[in-house]
């Protein structure tokens, strides 16, 4: 009997199961069961777990949807799904996700039944209907969680929307068609999921490297792909993961597998910016971090020896590792004796174009900033840097000897124009590169060699004789001469220049010393005294030829400029500031209000604007939100009258030459004036442009016919104006690698944009919700008229200021714009041209005639200066001799 009854007990039993509804099984979620707080789905090795978790003790609970490792004891969240949005758990009714009815997305909804998050596979339906049978949200093993159709296809998964972790199989990648691709994102905080600033993945526009960002700053950066593990493996950190880097015809990408056997195993991005490989210590019963990225080394950190440097990672900790790149010298000299890289390199020498060769440097990093080009050989790569004048350098890479071919581009060609960001000497390793590196002058080949021993050693007799034939000669020829009383560096000779160059005449030959003359020379005493002894304190900036230090003169506050004792070119540029400004009176100009000239100090003291320069403030993340786009128009059109004023009206042309973010000033009012004339040329008024061989300003705001051939004029200044343009609008540095989605410079950028008609996304972010579009397409179409190729179609300033004040709707449509090898945007470019240097600089020609008592001594200054020439060119053509014939040695 009891047999009897315990038969139809489990016959009754299994009936009812059988007429119960369908139920989701441990590992997935089907339709009309959804998942709620407290409840988990589970993978069916027991190894990943999906549900709801509260990462704080907030009351109500801030819940997040999320994955987490399920068979460890430390609770570790690897993917999390409404990092933006999480909900609270309400008593009744509460949280859910479930499959959509209608639609194949898994819907996470609040506790009022308001979707979210969501998958967004197919969008919103149009008419309630019930979903698919078959379909599920199945968890798998490797902890995807995988949206399927009835027939077993993925529609959706986690995988391709990762959070803060990468789990084996998961791919880092990018698109070729697209552009698109997935990054991991750290986490706010230790308890908070939201999106924090560190991301991780790849470069759209040069997705053969791999980039560690802080918001929009590379903070790391691996080297550009040199065709090694192409669909293949290697081992990396230790013996358990296996990571490959795969190219096919669709896509690029970066994934991991571990061996048979290992523990759990992951990269994560942790909220403090560490790229961290951890591996799960079951004896110790916590992760154990087996790699790092950044690692601690001196080359770890992005462009950490600045433009143009190189970080040596071969040298050891123990040596210093910036070095700069052959054919460069430290940019502050100064900065880099004490340790301070950042401010990179500058060239020792132009480069001339045609007069240029490439120096071929081994086991690199390549640089930062490239742009790539198709399947070409190593003569077609080289080809295309050598004809193209901005190209200051390229590398070259077969991959198809790599461990196994790519099905992309069997080669790599990759070419740079401007500077050279984050170069790494690594030694002969996996990944490094041949960097050919243009430099000014330099010869290579058969002929210079096979001539190297036939010129050489006569070329060194003969500089030796020369040499010690004109020490001989000057010593008798001006033993007892004393030439002091007339050197720019006498304080009373260079007042008395001073003076001599002011006057009430618009002629500049025509002078009445001292009549006009208001501006009063201070004593140095009293300049020591209000700056206490220029104290560091006290400094408030450092241009190219001294430093500036706030202080208190007569109850004022002041700005005071000190340059350097043993500046030449300082020296020129102090008489050209005191005479210019002196001059110049404008509302949009700074104003000079004194100067002291004693013994060889050299000081100016300008008015004083509390806000400083406008690229401190616009190119500063945590400051430019301070320029709302009114401002910023503001400031355009105050530095557009600035310009108008000198080179129309006031009773000297100026070229200002130095029109850059760092010289236009901001007062209390954030109203802009132009500043530091030192590099400024005066015209005739029937002067149209001049040429000169001593190129001075900064490169990236000059115009290419005075970077390159050294004729300027006021449409170099146009151009200049136009550069500036772009910054105040875009918020985005000339030259910048963060946000010029990798053209070589913002013009560059902004010309594709123009051309593609989406100018009007080129808006900073920051500005977006005060700018009107109509004033930023006004004046992005302004900045492209300005930055034209030829001089002759860029607008006169007189056109931009009516076309920014009326809104002009007649502007013609721009040119091609010119653009081309950038420079670091800190460097100035001030080199001495000597034989120029001597005759063609303006202010020389306003000085006029000398007198008879200092001519005489001048003409003996003249031949000592032209016999150190002819020594020095005899020395270099010497030095080049020897260096040829050391290298055929």
């Amino acid at each position: 009997c009891l047999m009897d009854c315990s038969a139809i007990a489990c016959t009754a039993a299994l009936l009812i199961l059988l007429l119960l509804p369908p139920c989701a099984s441990d590992d997935r979620i089907v339709p009309g069961k959804p998942l709620s707080p407290g409840a988990t789905i589970v993978s069916e090795d027991g190894s990943f777990a999906l549900g709801f978790f509260s990462p704080s003790n907030s009351t109500p609970a801030k819940l997040y949807l999320g994955i987490w490792y399920n068979d460890i004891p430390e609770f570790t969240v690897v993917w999390v799904a409404n990092r933006d949005a999480p909900v609270t758990n309400a008593t009744s009714p509460t949280p859910t996700l479930s499959l959509a009815a209608g639609t194949t997305d898994l819907v996470l909804s609040d506790a009022d039944g308001r979707p979210v998050w969501t998958t967004n596979v197919t969008g919103a339906p149009s008419t309630p209907a019930p979903p698919p049978t078959g379909l599920a949200a199945v968890l798998l093993n490797n902890g995807d969680l995988v949206i399927r159709s009835p027939n077993g296809t993925a529609l959706w998964q986690s995988f391709e929307h990762p959070a803060d972790t990468l789990l084996p199989g998961m791919k880092i990648r990018v698109r070729y068609r697209t552009r698109t691709g997935e990054r991991l994102v750290s986490w706010k905080g230790a308890g908070d999921p939201s999106p924090g600033s560190y991301s991780f993945g790849a470069d759209p526009e040069r997705i053969i490297q791999l980039f560690l960002w802080n918001g929009t700053r590379p903070v790391m950066r691996s080297a550009p792909w040199t065709g090694y593990m192409v669909a293949g493996q290697y081992q990396a950190n230790t013996s358990l993961v296996y990571v490959v880097f795969v190219s096919t015809e669709e896509e690029m990408y970066l994934t991991y597998s571990l061996a048979d056997g290992a523990p759990h195993t992951r990269y994560v991005l942790a909220y403090s910016g560490e790229y961290q490989l951890q591996s799960w210590n079951r004896s110790a019963a916590a992760w154990s971090v087996l790699g790092e990225w950044p690692a601690g080394g001196p080359c770890s950190r992005y462009g950490r020896c600045g433009a143009n440097g190189y970080c040596d990672g071969t040298a050891g900790d123990a040596v210093p590792a910036c070095k700069c790149l052959d054919g460069f010298e430290p940019a502050s000299a100064e900065e880099w004796s004490g340790g301070v890289f950042s401010g990179g390199c500058r060239r020792k020498e132009a480069l001339r174009c045609g007069g240029d060769g490439f120096l071929a440097l081994t086991g690199m990093k390549s640089p930062d900033g490239f742009r790539r080009v198709g399947n070409r050989t190593l003569e077609e790569c080289a080809a295309e840097c050598r004809r193209n004048c901005s190209c200051v350098a390229y590398a070259y890479a077969d991959l198809r000897l790599s461990s196994s071919s790519s099905t992309g581009d069997a080669t790599r060609c990759l070419v740079w124009a401007g500077d050279l960001m984050d170069t790494v000497r690594m030694g002969d390793v996996t990944g490094s590169d041949t960097l050919y590196l243009r430099i000014a002058g330099l010869r290579a080949g058969e002929k210079a060699r096979a001539n190297a021993l036939k010129i050489g050693l006569p070329a060194v007799l003969t500089s030796s004789v020369l040499l010690l034939a004109g020490i001989s000669f000057a010593w008798f020829k001006f033993k007892g001469i004393d030439c002091n009383s007339t050197t720019l560096g006498n304080g009373k000779r260079l007042k008395k220049l001073i003076l001599g160059s002011m006057g009430t005449s618009d002629q500049l030959g025509e002078r009445n010393p001292g009549q006009d003359f208001v501006l009063p020379f201070v004593r140095f005493d009293d300049i020591v005294a209000a700056t206490r002894n220029f104290s560091e304190a006290y400094k408030i900036g450092q241009g190219g030829f001294g430093k500036v230090y706030m202080g208190m003169i007569g109850g004022q506050e002041v700005a005071i400029k000190r340059l350097s004792k043993d500046s030449e070119q300082g020296t020129e540029e102090f008489r050209t500031e005191v005479i210019l400004i002196a001059k110049l009176q404008h509302r949009n100009l700074v104003r000079l209000l004194g100067c002291s000239v004693e013994g060889d100090e050299k000081i100016l003291i300008y008015e004083y604007l509390p806000n400083k320069s406008l690229d401190a403030i616009i190119f500063d993340n945590s400051r430019k939100m301070l320029l709302d786009w009114p401002t910023r128009f503001n400031i355009i059109k105050g530095v557009a009258r600035g310009l108008l004023y000198l080179h129309h009206d006031s009773r000297l042309t100026i070229i200002h030459r130095d029109l850059k973010a760092a010289n236009v000033l901001l007062d209390a009012e954030m109203r802009p004036k132009i500043a530091d004339f030192g590099m400024a040329r005066i015209f005739s008024d029937c002067q149209i442009k001049a040429n000169t061989r001593r190129v001075v300003g900064t490169y990236g705001y000059m115009a290419p016919e005075y970077a390159m051939e050294g004729v300027f004029s006021i449409k170099s200044d146009v151009y200049s104006f136009g550069v500036l343009l772009l910054e105040v609008v875009t918020g985005t540095r000339r030259s910048s690698m963060d946000g010029i989605m990798g053209f070589p410079n913002l013009i560059a950028y902004v010309w594709n944009m123009w051309m593609e008609g989406n100018i009007k996304n080129l808006a900073d972010s920051s500005i977006t919700n005060s700018c009107l579009l109509d004033e930023v397409l006004l004046c992005s179409h302004v900045a492209l008229l300005c930055v034209q190729e030829k001089p002759d179609d860029r607008p006169v300033m007189s056109k931009v200021v009516y076309a920014l004040d009326n809104g002009s709707n007649t502007l013609p449509s721009p040119n091609h714009p010119a653009y081309f090898a950038h420079r670091s945007n800190e460097i100035e470019q001030a080199r001495d041209d000597i034989q120029n240097s001597m005759g063609s600089f303006t202010l020389t020609n306003i000085e006029g005639r000398l007198n008879k008592g200092r001519a005489s001594c001048d003409v003996l200054v003249l031949l000592d200066w032209s016999l150190l020439i002819f020594l020095c060119i005899c020395s270099a053509s010497a030095h080049a001799s020897l260096s040829s014939y050391r290298s055929l040695l």
